[in-house]
């Protein structure tokens, strides 16, 4: 028993350094005029087994096209049969940098140029960790997919909660560890909400991180204390209310206009995003309920 949790103990660190070496490559990068900046500071990763029955629960919750971690990896290696309990999602979070987070703080309607950038190109390089860190496992000799990656993703609707989609990566990082969710629907994690997501799922045997939290709105000041709801007051569209928290059409709506409008016209890239709920707010780069770690 101890020779086991000792591999799985060392499989779990290898992934995390696989994940953690690849986002300080060169690879991870805005694209500014004038050199490379990052896009992200160091990742935080988290594993849950793909029989955590969060994950049914997420499935029964949201609807019946979210993907179970078997569901997705049954889908992609039809030949393999694994188990659930032989299953981990792995997941991490790429945390803004400083200067993003500082340019954006001071933003009133728009993204600042930083925040827009960690968005395409940011993003660009999550797709290209999901396929490393996928590929990586695989040729060790356990299957992964990333789900966000994988042929049949899809944007869906979910009769409780409007836009939604075949696999949400910051349920699977909630499930993992690495964070509750906010009054406007952001994962606050031990270094903040600005941040973007990343997970696969993989047949291999990691020990499942500890989950220090119940609620689901453990870290979050305004389900604490009623404290908060900067994030709401930050919305530049009124998406974000303390009675309905967060609007996903509006938000959605927003989006689009900023990359029409704004983005594009003075960047000269495409992309969506907005981000404003995710900075000058108290949970913007740390855990602002008192006792938690962040």
């Amino acid at each position: 028993m101890a020779a086991m949790q000792r591999e799985m103990t060392g499989a779990a660190e290898w992934i995390r350094e696989l994940i953690c070496k690849y986002t300080a490559s060169d690879e991870n990068d805005l694209k500014l005029p004038g050199g490379r900046e990052p896009a992200w500071e160091a990742p935080l990763v988290g594993f849950s087994r793909g029989d955590d029955p969060l994950y049914k629960f997420f499935k029964e919750d949201i609807g019946p096209f979210l993907w179970t971690p078997a569901e997705i990896f049954a889908a992609t290696f039809p030949a393999v049969k694994a188990a659930p309990e032989e299953l981990a999602v792995i997941s991490w979070i790429l945390p803004q940098t400083k200067r993003t987070r500082r340019d954006n703080a001071v933003e009133k309607t728009m993204p600042a140029e930083r925040w827009a950038r960690s968005r395409k190109f940011g993003e660009d390089f999550n797709v290209k960790l999901r396929d490393h860190v996928a590929a990586a496992l695989t040729k060790a000799g356990h299957e992964a997919v990333a789900p966000l990656n994988a042929p049949g993703w899809k944007w869906e609707r979910s009769q409780r909660y409007g836009f939604a989609s075949s696999w949400s990566e910051r349920h699977a990082a909630y499930a993992s560890g690495l964070g509750t969710f906010g009054l406007c629907d952001g994962l606050i994690t031990p270094r903040g909400k600005a941040m973007r997501c990343g997970s696969v799922v993989a047949r291999i045997a990691v020990p499942p991180s500890e989950r220090p939290y119940e609620d689901r709105h453990a870290y979050c000041l305004f389900f604490f204390n009623g404290s908060c709801g900067k994030c709401a007051e930050r919305c530049p569209t009124g998406a974000i209310t303390k009675e309905a928290g967060h609007d996903k059409e509006k938000c959605h709506l927003y989006t689009r206009k900023a990359s029409e409008t704004h983005i594009k016209p003075r960047f000269g890239f495409e992309t969506t995003g907005c981000g404003l709920c995710q900075t000058g707010v108290p949970c913007e780069a740390r855990i602002p309920v008192r006792g938690q770690a962040g």
